[in-house]
């Protein structure tokens, strides 16, 4: 009889030690919660386009051809790296096209007039001056400053036949959006155009995403 009794206590012992096993074993299992940046910094991949304005086009000197400011249109494909949350770097490739009229012949004594596009490869460098914050004390909305250089090659070649060297910099101002990867931004930014002494400015919002 006492056997019994020891046999059955040894088993509801076992059967409870089981139980509070089990129980014990979802705790074990949690994890910590994932947690995600607000914002994504990294390698990034941006797209920018808009107004393209030139003035003082290149022309064969001495000549007393109209020199028209030119209007026209830009966009660029940029790819490039975030370093921290206040510089980044990239290299872009820039297609232009601008109009100038029948009037204007360029370098091309007469060959060629009238309107022209560039395509343009080159570095760029921006960097974050000053930061605002959300309503949720994430710093969404940066001020910015960039820059950088390129080199142009124009067609048709008779009219622009050599390369120019494009420099440019300016302000811009970039939005940080709850998608955390996208970025949206506007920028003015003014241009000068070597040998030649080309000048002008853009006008072009923009798109970024950064993994």
């Amino acid at each position: 009889m006492n056997g019994t009794r020891q046999g059955l206590a040894l088993a509801l012992l076992a059967s409870f030690a089981a139980s509070a096993q089990e129980a014990a074993a979802p705790l074990a299992k949690d994890k910590e919660a994932i947690t995600f940046e607000e914002i994504e910094r990294g390698f990034y991949f941006g797209v920018n386009a808009g107004g393209w304005f030139l003035g003082n086009l290149p022309m064969t000197a001495p000549s007393r051809q109209p020199n028209p400011f030119s209007p026209g249109q830009a966009a660029w494909v940029e790819v490039g790296m975030d370093i921290g949350d206040r510089l980044s770097a990239g290299v872009f490739l820039l297609g232009s096209a601008n109009r100038a009229g029948a009037e204007y012949t360029g370098k091309s004594k007469g060959i060629a007039s009238g309107d022209f596009s560039a395509i343009i490869p080159g570095v760029t460098v921006r960097g974050n001056l000053v930061g605002f914050n959300d309503s949720q004390e994430v710093r969404r909305t940066w001020v910015y400053v960039r820059g950088g250089a390129g080199y142009g090659m124009f067609t048709p070649q008779p009219l622009i036949p050599d390369g120019e060297v494009l420099i440019f910099a300016g302000p811009g101002v970039e939005y940080y959006t709850r998608l955390r990867h996208f970025s949206i931004n506007i920028e003015v930014t003014g241009l000068f155009l070597l040998p030649d002494a080309s000048w002008g400015f853009a006008l072009t919002p923009g798109i970024r995403y950064a993994f």
